[in-house]
């Protein structure tokens, strides 16, 4: 196979995707149970429910600088420590307050894993491929909230109820020890060994593999304008400067409306929002394991159009979805049509995989020069999580006060103003090289 090592190397990275997928939602079949375990109040409960999604913010913020720092490599291992630490520290808490501080180190791992993850896959893949390749990571991503999902069905059906939900939380630890094992296979990155590290004779090793059809002069070539690219940049340029304005609001917006369409929401509480319908709790885990499945056939069909179609088509298709798809459920929740609101929220969830799940940490990857992509996507990923975990901590709040209704109308809203976005402002990555990408958002 003529890219088998590179495929190898991107779905190990990739699978920092996968324990970031199981571990946000896998608290969704658990909620309930702790809730009434700890008698948490709405906002104890949101707080526990958040604390994750906070230690996200925190990971995403501060994984720029072991990603520099110390390179890929060595921070995607740390990634599967802290996960590890986490599913354990989660699974045999005794009280509250130890379970949210496990779950704040978990989030932690998430939060530097989309720093890192989709980084690295960016810097070792050839243009033509580099979008299914980065959307690897959003591919498992879903996949662990597929399985999440049907580990959490299959626990509450075999398991004692008052412990299911400890089950749930804890065995996370298996794919996370498999997880750091796996890291020691892959090479460093070729573009952070010479940017960062000055190793141009490494890094070329590197990209030798990557390209072992190129010829020597190709490999001279590429290696001189990724060095080429960090001088340019990094004459007396700080991350937050006037040259940079570009791509810093195009992470900053993508991560905004990601968040403000309702996706984690529905996804941490989709138990719950299917109840509201009628449903009995069994049903309901039920249609939760069919989000799951749905997330994941549609997040493939993205990844298979994300090189042919492009980015912004995507965000486009993506955005009349949602507008369709959430509408449709805020309708249907106003005049009582119950048994419409599956349908919608699946069509939610295929709507979000072909277009902001397939995406968006394939363009934050490719906008932002070599020298200021960890810095770059952090930002890109810690303005997602500041408004993932905010949202999560007010829907308890937001279910008591509000009808779903309204809800949903927020968030199709909020779609609209994606749609007028992307229309205006968003250029299309597909196909160029991340040093020609950064000539075209710096200049």
């Amino acid at each position: 196979m003529k890219h088998g090592k590179l495929i190898l190397w991107s779905l190990t990275a990739a699978l920092a995707g996968f324990l970031f997928g199981f571990d946000t939602v896998v608290i969704n079949g658990a909620e309930q149970q702790f809730q009434k375990l700890w008698e948490l109040s709405s906002f104890l409960h949101g707080l526990s429910m958040s604390a994750a999604l906070w230690g996200t913010v925190v990971g995403s913020l501060l994984g720029g600088w072991p990603t520099e720092k110390f390179g890929r490599r060595k921070t995607l291992l740390w990634i599967g420590a802290l996960y590890f630490i986490s599913a354990l520290g989660s699974g045999l808490a005794p009280e509250k307050w130890f379970f949210m501080i496990s779950r704040f180190i978990g989030g932690l791992g998430v939060g530097v894993a989309t720093v890192a993850a989709p980084l690295y896959i960016a810097e070792i893949s050839p243009p033509n491929i580099r979008g299914r390749l980065a959307g690897m990571f959003q591919f498992n991503i879903v996949f662990g909230i597929l399985i999440a999902f049907v580990s959490n069905y299959l626990i509450r059906k075999y398991m004692h109820v008052e412990i299911a939900w400890r089950w749930m939380l804890g065995v996370e630890a298996i794919p996370a020890a498999i997880y750091s094992i796996m890291c020691f296979t892959i090479p460093e990155s070729p573009r952070w060994l010479i940017a960062q590290g000055g190793r141009r004779e490494a890094g070329k090793e590197v990209f030798k593999l990557i390209n072992p059809e190129m010829s020597a002069q190709e490999l001279d070539d590429l290696v001189s304008s990724v060095e080429n690219s960090a001088r340019d940049i990094s004459s007396g340029s700080r991350f937050f400067c006037k040259r940079l304005k570009t791509p810093i609001m195009l992470a900053f917006m993508i991560a905004f409306f990601n968040q403000l369409s309702g996706i984690n929401a529905i996804l941490y509480f989709a138990q719950r929002i299917f109840e509201w319908t009628g449903l009995g709790e069994q049903a309901a885990m039920l249609q939760s394991v069919g989000i799951g499945i749905t997330n994941l056939i549609f997040t493939y069909v993205g990844l298979w159009l994300i090189d042919k179609l492009g980015r912004r088509t995507l965000l486009y298709i993506g955005s009349f979805g949602y507008i369709a798809s959430l509408g449709a459920c805020a309708w249907a929740f106003s005049v009582e049509s119950y048994k419409i609101v599956p349908f919608c929220i699946f069509a939610f969830i295929a709507a979000h995989a072909v277009g902001q799940g397939a995406v968006i940490w394939v363009f934050i990857s490719e906008i932002f020069p070599n020298r200021y992509r960890a810095a770059g996507q952090s930002l890109g990923s810690f303005t997602h999580w500041f408004f993932a975990a905010g949202l999560t901590l007010a829907f308890p709040k937001m279910a008591e006060k509000l009808a779903p209704s309204y809800i949903f109308g927020f968030f199709c809203f909020m779609m609209v103003l994606q749609l007028i976005w992307v229309r205006t402002m968003v250029p299309e990555t597909k196909g160029v090289k991340l040093e020609e990408m950064q000539e075209q958002l710096t200049s």
